[in-house]
């Protein structure tokens, strides 16, 4: 690992935040002691099962439950009736999700129309799962199967099958109160001028890309119990990215007030954005009030695949200007995304990110969220933004072999810095894309020789703007000097850890004497999702906080009993001093030991509303063999680069870097919803959808760049994300390079490589 460092925020060396410290939960989840959601079992158990259609777009004619409500173990069944009516409003789902409260119900409980394959048509729950699995064929429903749609340009077209009658055309398209129309919502970005940006080019690119749906891949199934207490209130457990949110979201759909639910969080077996969705829990918590008792529902991993939120297969049309010194004068972008069977895709984080990392004076850049029939879409990992980096980045890098230009050289040219405006209007406060580019420039992979027949090199930039939003931190000061951390994030990447090595470096105290703990709903206050690349910058700093606020309650608690002036004591390194009489001192061990005795429990508290999350940029550069033979490509050499800011805890920022860049890489070659002609995923198992394992991957090299935030005490910049927005265009450019052709459609799997050699090559003996 490599470390390339700005001055600290602190002018002090920092003692815990930087170091590597044991995580907290290691030891729990390496023996097995750890707490998922499939280990779950109040008293009196029973076990739901989901009735999923089997068809991509249909007319529920009749749906008869009768028979499984008859059968000696079932003790309920749902269906949508059992959902309370709901309008239109606008609710939250997600990092960057606001859909209608009418369609999160009905693509939890399917209403009068199914939707895509797997939508849940009805639920029950039995005695035991094998008795509830066998109930489920006593359901009888009566479909009128309709024509479906399953690639986002179809969707687009005239007289395509439309999945919404009442879906209204998007204003801003110059339509007014349109239906029968699946463009759910439009938006443009614009900044400058681009027909006086190409007008000024010397050399102007257009293509076009695709992109397959992907899912997260998350090694956990959505699993969740729900008891429907007799006082009303309802309690879940389950795995989520935010107890808050999922509350929330269950509130909605079921009519209940928020402070009616609670929502215990489990340890989570990956999410990715993916886990931020409501898809069990109302089912569970329906059939638990029917019951009267608790209830469990596990997906299998074909429910994983075919009905939770995979990311969008996307169409992009972009077009960049250039001048022959190099410098970008204009770019635009036509965007299509698919939202699957409701509206929600991550259209406009492809658009902000796409020039993100470029300082361009004219831009211009529209994008689409088209449903169709497919499972809803959800949040994957920097929502959008790898599709928009893939097309731009390509672009780019043609743009240099036009030049003649080192493309590295190129982007550094044109790289964004503190001051440019982004499309949306963004002007960027510090940023590290500069630093990011310079560090993949001088290193030595950058600078190694690459030979051989079918070899390639590819390098890629990116970017996501990370998170923020409301946290809640609780610190208990226990009578042996360790602290209690009651936080409210959901911890996927080591953020226990990273929470608390802030808290701890306020302090002075040691990690290893914080005790860190993610509280249900009841025991903590609001907290958003773990999403966004937020948690270890939100929690961190509420953390941050609360530390403040305990050392505050120790200088006022030791100045009583000193007798003293607060003004005359000061807290330094994990001790209590006296300013003019060195000898009176108290370590932070000794003030929790008496604190009983000298006023009672210390507890330091802190709820934030942080602002001031910071852009985080990414790199990769990527060495490929391609066998001209069977078109497989093999990774030789990955070298991912990421600003973290500051790396609190260096171990899992490279953990971050080299996760985003193995999902980065699965889905530039492998990995895609392959769909047949009646709109049935027909690899929805992990021995079919291709992501790749280890065998698959070099090692991959993660170097942190350091460039501070200044929003945040310690320099905290989110690196949850960024990591998986460069790989796609890497490995495109590296694979083009190698076979002398451009990509422009992924996954660039053995096939399609194979068909563009053999076309790259009757392209060069015509031109001979």
């Amino acid at each position: 690992m490599a470390t390339l460092t700005d001055p600290p925020i602190s002018s002090q060396p920092y003692k815990t935040v930087g170091k590597r410290p044991i995580r907290h939960d290691g030891v729990d989840k390496v023996t097995g002691k750890a707490i998922y959601g499939a280990d779950i079992h109040p008293p009196g158990l029973v076990y739901g099962k989901i009735l999923r259609s089997p068809h991509a777009h249909a007319q529920i004619k009749r749906l008869d439950t009768s028979k499984a409500e008859a059968h000696p173990e079932v003790l309920a069944v749902v269906t949508h009736t059992d959902l309370p009516w709901t309008d239109d409003r606008l609710t939250q789902v997600g990092e960057d999700l606001v859909i209608s409260l009418r369609y999160l119900a009905t693509s939890v409980l399917a209403s009068d129309k199914v939707l895509h394959k797997g939508h849940c048509v009805a639920a029950l729950a039995a005695t035991n799962p094998h008795a509830a699995e066998e109930a489920l064929g006593l359901i009888e429903v009566e479909y009128d199967e309709l024509p479906a749609v399953t690639n986002v340009e179809d969707a687009m077209r005239d007289g395509a099958p439309v999945l919404h009658d009442d879906m209204v055309a998007p204003e801003s398209l110059g339509f007014e109160n349109i239906t029968g129309t699946n463009v759910a919502g439009h938006s443009q970005q614009e900044l400058g001028s681009v027909t006086e940006g190409f007008a000024s080019a010397d050399v102007v690119i257009e293509r076009e890309f695709r992109t397959a749906m992907v899912h997260q891949g998350y090694i956990e199934p959505q699993t969740c119990t729900a008891i429907w207490g007799e006082d009303g209130r309802l309690t879940v457990w389950n795995s989520s990215q935010g107890q808050f949110g999922m509350r929330d979201q269950i509130a909605r759909i079921l009519d209940l007030p928020i402070s009616d639910i609670k929502v215990v969080p489990l340890e989570i077996g990956g999410g990715f954005g993916g886990k931020l969705r409501a898809y069990l829990e109302p089912i569970a918590a329906l059939l638990s009030k029917k019951a009267l008792k608790p209830v469990k529902i596990t997906m299998s991993r074909a429910d994983v695949l075919e009905a939770t939120g995979p990311t969008s297969g996307s169409y992009t049309k972009i077009k960049v200007g250039v001048t022959n010194d190099g410098n970008i004068v204009a770019g635009q972008g036509y965007i299509a995304f698919e939202a699957g069977a409701y509206p929600g895709s991550s259209h406009n984080g492809a658009a902000t990110s796409m020039f993100s990392p470029y300082d361009i004076p004219n831009l211009l850049i529209d994008s689409f969220d088209v449903v169709d029939n497919k499972p809803s879409t959800a949040a994957y990992r920097a929502p959008g933004a790898p599709i928009g980096a893939f097309a731009a980045e390509c672009v780019i890098d043609e743009i240099a072999d036009e030049l003649n230009v080192d493309p590295v050289e190129l982007r550094l040219k044109n790289a964004a810095k503190e001051g440019t405006r982004m499309a949306n209007g963004t002007v960027h406060p510090s940023i590290g894309a500069i630093e990011t580019m310079e560090a993949v420039k001088r290193h030595p992979h950058y600078r190694s020789s690459l030979e051989g027949e079918y070899v390639g090199r590819g390098v890629a930039f990116g970017s996501w703007g990370n998170g923020a939003g409301p946290a809640c931190v609780v610190a208990n000061v226990l009578p042996n000097g360790k602290v209690a951390l009651v936080e409210g994030s959901v911890d996927i990447g080591g953020t226990r850890t990273s929470i608390s090595q802030q808290f701890a470096e306020e302090l002075g105290i040691s990690i290893t004497d914080i005790l860190p703990h993610v509280a249900d709903t009841d025991s903590i206050g609001f907290t958003s999702n773990t999403g966004g690349s937020s948690v270890t910058f939100k929690s961190g700093f509420a953390a941050y906080q609360a530390a403040l606020d305990v050392k505050k309650q120790i200088v006022e608690r030791v100045a009583i009993t000193w007798d003293v002036s607060s003004d005359e004591i000061v807290y330094r390194d994990g001790s209590v001093h006296h300013l003019s009489n060195p000898e009176l001192t108290l370590s932070f061990s000794d003030v929790a030991k008496d604190a009983n005795q000298t006023g009672g429990p210390i507890v330091g508290r802190a709820n934030v509303t942080s602002t001031g999350a910071a852009r985080a940029y990414a790199a990769m550069i990527v060495d490929v063999s391609v066998d001209p033979e069977t078109g497989k490509t093999t990774i030789s050499r990955c070298t991912a680069f990421q600003d973290a800011g500051k790396a609190i805890h260096p171990s899992y920022v490279e953990g971050q870097i080299q996760g985003g860049a193995a999902q980065g890489i699965g889905w530039a070659l492998n990995e895609e919803y392959y769909m047949s002609v009646e709109g049935h995923m027909v690899n929805a198992t992990l021995l079919d959808y291709r992501m790749p394992v280890a065998n698959d991957l070099p090692m991959i090299e993660p170097v942190i760049v350091e460039v501070p935030n200044p929003g945040h005490p310690y320099g905290v910049r989110g690196v949850g994300e960024a990591g998986i927005v460069p790989p796609l265009a890497a490995v495109a450019n590296a694979v083009s390079r190698a076979i002398g052709g451009r990509m422009v459609d992924l996954p660039m799997s053995p096939g399609a490589v194979s068909d563009r050699i053999i076309s790259s090559a009757g392209a060069s003996a015509i031109s001979q």
